[in-house]
Parts: C-alpha cells; sequence; structure tokens
C-alpha cells in the first residue's frame, strides 16, 4: 500500500531533574554539595532514508516520544540524556507544522531536520555553588519537551513522469519499458497509486513515474488528481499519453489541451518543463489518424504501442533527452531545512485579576524543587528579575500585590525598583 501522506503528534523527552545532597563532612553541618544534573531530554529528529518507501508506518502509528533524561544523583552523578527520536521518512519527503509552514524538504536521502528539542535537564545543588552560595540547598526541576502535531507529506523523486488519463495505458507502458509491475485492469483510475520504474537504456538509467490517471478539473479536487499532482513538481522531465481509443471522452488533441491546463492550474511552471509527447494504442486503426491531429495542431508526437512494444525504444531516447535537458538547465534538487526564528523568551498578558507569564525564560527562573525555602525563593526572584521579567510586568501595568502566575507558580509583585 502506498501511503503518501500522514500526520503525526510527536514529543520531545522531558529533561530529569538535578538533586540537592550533600556529603557528610566535620566541621560543615551541611556538608559539601553534590548534587547532580539531570539528563535532557530527546530531541524529535525526521531524517530521509533511502530504505523507506511510504508513510504507512506513521499512518498507522501516528503518535511517538522521544527518551526522557534521567534524574542527577549524589556524588555529582549526572543524569543520561534521553535517546533522540529519529523518524526515518522516505526522500522526497515534506514536514510541515500544524499551521502549514513548511519547515523542511528533505529531498536527500541522510537530511534530517529536528522538528521538537528535549526538555533542559534541571542543576543539581553542586551547580549552583559560588562565593555567595556556599551549600546551596536547592536544585532545578528538569523541563518538559516540546509537543506538536506535524504533516508529512511525500512527493516522489522521478526523472520523468508519466501522464495521461485514465486508461491511456500507463501502466502497461511502464510494466513494458522498466521493472516495475503494476497492478492493471480495465477500468478508469486503473492506477491508485503511483508506481515507479527504473529504465534502463544503453548506458544511462532514469527513473520514470506512473502518475495515476488525471482528469478534467483534476487541480482544483476532481476526482483524485489533486492527491497526485504533487508527485509531478519532482519530476526533471514530463511524459504525456494520449488514448486515441474511441472510449475516451475526450479527441486526442482535447486531451492535451486539458493536460497541459491542469498543470498550469496546479503550478504554472511545471509547463515549462521539457516534455515528450506520445499518442499510444498504434495498434488500433484510430491511432494514424490521432498522431496526424496533434502534430497539425503544432505538436510534435510519437506513435507507440504499450501493448505491442512498437515504437518504445524511441519514446526512450526522446525521454532521456528531455531529462539530459531538464539536468542542464536545472541543478538536482537539493531540499532545504527551514531556520525557524527563535521565540521570544517569555511574553506577559492578563488573564482575568492575574498577570500570567510564559515562556521558556521566566519558567526556568522558577523551576526549582522547593520554592518555599527562602534561598531558593530569593534565587528564584533575582533570576526574574535579570531575565526583565519584572521590567516587563512593571510597563505592563502591574502593581504591587498583584497575583503573578508562571507555570503551576502564582505569587505576589512586589515593585521593589518602582517602590
Amino acid at each position: 500500500m502506498f501511503v503518501d501522506e500522514a500526520r503525526v503528534h510527536l514529543r520531545a523527552g522531558d529533561g530529569g531533574a538535578g538533586v540537592a545532597a550533600f556529603a557528610g563532612l566535620r566541621g560543615r553541618p551541611r556538608g559539601k554539595p553534590e548534587g547532580g544534573n539531570g539528563g535532557a531530554g530527546g530531541d524529535v529528529i525526521v531524517e530521509a532514508d533511502a530504505g523507506m518507501a511510504t508513510l504507512l508506518e506513521y499512518r498507522r502509528h501516528p503518535h511517538h516520544r522521544a527518551g526522557n533524561g534521567t534524574h542527577g544523583r549524589g556524588d555529582v552523578q549526572h543524569g543520561r540524556r534521553g535517546d533522540d527520536l529519529v523518524l526515518k521518512v522516505p526522500p522526497g519527503t515534506v514536514v510541515k507544522d500544524d499551521d502549514g509552514t513548511v519547515l523542511a524538504d528533505l529531498a536527500r536521502p541522510g537530511q534530517r531536520v529536528t522538528v521538537l528539542t528535549g526538555g533542559r535537564g534541571g542543576r543539581g545543588n553542586a551547580a549552583f555553588v559560588g562565593p555567595r552560595r556556599l551549600a546551596p540547598s536547592f536544585s532545578e526541576q528538569g523541563e518538559y519537551g516540546d509537543e506538536a502535531w506535524f504533516s508529512l507529506e511525500l512527493k516522489l523523486i522521478a526523472d520523468a513522469a508519466l501522464i495521461g488519463f485514465p486508461n491511456a495505458g500507463k501502466s502497461t507502458l511502464i510494466s513494458r519499458v522498466s521493472a516495475a509491475r503494476p497492478k492493471i485492469a480495465d477500468y478508469p483510475f486503473t492506477t491508485l497509486e503511483p508506481n515507479l520504474g527504473v529504465v534502463s537504456l544503453d548506458d544511462r538509467e532514469f527513473v520514470l513515474a506512473d502518475i495515476p490517471g488525471l482528469i478534467e478539473g483534476a487541480a482544483e479536487g476532481r476526482g483524485l488528481g489533486h492527491e497526485f499532482l504533487r508527485h509531478v513538481e519532482r519530476a526533471r522531465a514530463l511524459v504525456i499519453l494520449l488514448d486515441p481509443s474511441p472510449l475516451q471522452e475526450h479527441d486526442v488533441v482535447a486531451q492535451y489541451s486539458i493536460l497541459v491546463e491542469e498543470l498550469r492550474s496546479h503550478r504554472p511552471d511545471l509547463v515549462e518543463r521539457p516534455r515528450v509527447v506520445a499518442v499510444n494504442k498504434a495498434d488500433l486503426p484510430e491511432a494514424g489518424p490521432a498522431v496526424e491531429r496533434v502534430r497539425a495542431a503544432g505538436v510534435d508526437a510519437l506513435l507507440v504501442s504499450a501493448a505491442t512494444n512498437d515504437g518504445l525504444e524511441r519514446l526512450m531516447y526522446a525521454v532521456v533527452e528531455a531529462v539530459d535537458v531538464a539536468e542542464r538547465a536545472l541543478p538536482d534538487r537539493e531540499g532545504f531545512v527551514l531556520h525557524r526564528p527563535v521565540p521570544p523568551s517569555f511574553e506577559v498578558h492578563r488573564s482575568g485579576d492575574r498577570w500570567v507569564v510564559t515562556g521558556k525564560a521566566a519558567e526556568r527562573a522558577v523551576a526549582l524543587d522547593d520554592l518555599t525555602k527562602p534561598e531558593a525563593a530569593d534565587f528564584a526572584a533575582r533570576r526574574l528579575a535579570r531575565a526583565g521579567v519584572d521590567d516587563a510586568l512593571r510597563e505592563a501595568g502591574a502593581r504591587p500585590g498583584d497575583e503573578v502566575q508562571i507555570g503551576e507558580i502564582v505569587f505576589e509583585f512586589r515593585d521593589e525598583d518602582g517602590g
């Protein structure tokens, strides 16, 4: 089963907590601080892998998460980092966030993008030792890993795409010129999934994609064409196969015009790519007059028969030439990874009678194991001030005594600088 779209819910690993621990020493009631740091949570990475052919695994199992970091321990033993989650996808997969923003176009094997970062591990009390804190009694909690929905969309990578109306004979043709063995039957939309075939010609090889039959209005979503047109986007050259059979609703000239217009409607640049036109079913009496009508319309067309192999070698040489022209005109598609802007470190907004501060800078400042300890509360207050949270609250209109919420923590705002 070919699956070219999947929606997945991904979660990065949680960071482990740091620990407050002491080693007993004579003359030091608290002892020496020896609490280790927690390990960071694992990241979520999407990587193109030539061994993957479809996105079926992610359609069946949409929920995935990376490993959590472990907690720190005494004797300055740091927690282990959580295992990264690497999702293998076929080359040609486009990764989008839930808003539809393209995060990466993984066109080549080995290309990867980190879509979620694991939570930071909390620091143990040994990390906070300094001139002002000789024996800190607090440690940091680990951060939760980010989570979100993403869309995976596979666009086949081929040198040439074989395009035509249903029952034009595309599946038969690709089975004749390559090792591909698509399922073939005599009814519209014979092929419900794209097929790839590798064609060997002299010392050349190229990949030919059989795109399921398009119909008029495919670019607007009629039939199944709108799902398959995306696969044409990857092809360097186009092979348009026309059907002279009287069973077709449209004449070959009309078929050609409709197919070109569907390509243009989907993406205007598609019609600029090198293309080869062929009239199939040369064994039918209607085929000869049909190819003459196409040529009379100003379109150079070959006459072939996928059923009897007539003209297929000449057609394949024409396709190789078109692919060569395209390769000279356009560099290989390298793919890309979007470098997303760093989000603001925190934001302040009003919610009822309370000020709510969101963002990692603010959440990290108060993520201590026990804020009821005066030493820990004082440390958190200084970190909030250094991060600019106090100034931002003051500018937003906060007054002394107003409630402020950061995560699950609620406290009173004290405007020590503003009076």
